[in-house]
């Protein structure tokens, strides 16, 4: 009976030991008292560490397809990339929270739905399946690129529309007495479509800090459009020449005005050339059915008679 009392006591003071090495242990370097307390205000929460119900349905289902199929997009695509789809996102100007790694998700996402409807629709596991859900597959992994190079052509096109009339806006609120930036703010609040959105970035580029040179140098770099190119080095120039900002802006609206006139004669131009194959093949075979076609009714009847 003693002998067990024994074993009981020490199997006790070794499950006592160990809790408290393992409390020492756990607790070692975990700050205490107010460190803790600010600690807990800094720390962030992780998405993991939230419930899946508490999450949106876009974090719950899409996001962990699209991360699991983007490692698949990043191996089969080319050195570079990551780059090429930042510019791209900037051109299209970065539309809601699409990001280079959503993107590189949506393809390989893409990958493999047009794999998988090219062999249904090519018949199964055949030498015709296989090529057609091969180039099915090619075909949905460069879907995203296609369709974020037409956003971004569209925005820029928008861009090229918009920038006169925010530059004639920008040259009234600068010679009726505005500063530049209020006169900036002026017109991103004015105005709609990717301008207003440029120059908003601008202004808030330059309020966190960056100079007006470099601001307006990253909106370059943002657009492929000519005018807009040619309208920051002009800015860039005079800001760093101490040139007055009001003549400079006069002459870039003038500038741009005559080239909106160009550019739209130069699409005139081109209509008659667009219109020659809707003609040839739609409107000159009804014309030649309407005019010819009695005649050579008539011309075959006299032939039958005869």
């Amino acid at each position: 009976m003693g002998l067990i009392l024994l074993v009981v006591a020490l199997v006790a003071v070794g499950i006592a030991l160990m809790t408290i090495v393992l409390a020492v242990s756990l607790g070692a370097g975990a700050p205490t008292g107010v460190a803790r307390s600010l600690d807990l205000i800094e720390r962030t929460v992780d998405k993991r560490e939230v419930g899946k119900s508490e999450l949106p349905a876009m974090e719950r289902l899409v996001a962990p397809l699209l991360n699991q199929t983007r490692a698949l997009a990043q191996r089969l695509s080319p050195t570079g990339t990551n780059e090429r789809m930042v510019r791209r996102l900037d051109l299209a100007g970065n539309p809601g929270e699409w990001t280079v790694e959503r993107v590189m998700g949506a393809k390989g996402i893409g990958l493999f739905v047009g794999g998988l409807l090219g062999l249904v629709l090519g018949g199964g596991l055949s030498l015709r399946g296989l090529l057609i859900a091969a180039a099915a597959a090619v075909a949905g992994f460069f879907l995203p690129d296609l369709l974020l190079m037409n956003v971004g052509q569209k925005r820029q096109e928008d861009l090229q529309r918009g920038l006169a009339d925010a530059l004639d806006m920008l040259t009234v609120c600068v010679e009726a007495g505005q500063g530049f930036d209020a006169a900036l703010l002026q017109v991103a609040r004015s105005t709609t479509g990717p301008v207003s959105g440029e120059f908003a970035r601008v202004l808030s580029e330059i309020q966190i800090g960056k100079s007006r040179g470099a601001a307006f140098s990253s909106l370059a770099a943002r657009t492929t459009v000519p005018e807009a190119k040619t309208f920051v080095s002009a800015l860039v120039q005079a800001d760093r020449l101490g040139l007055p900002i009001g003549n400079v802006l006069r002459e870039q609206s003038n500038q741009m005005r005559l080239v909106r006139r160009q550019r739209a004669e130069e699409k005139a131009q081109k209509v008659p050339v667009k219109i020659l194959f809707p003609m040839l093949l739609f409107i000159f075979p009804a014309l030649f059915i309407v005019i010819i076609g009695p005649g050579a009714i008539r011309i075959a009847e006299t032939f039958g008679n005869m």
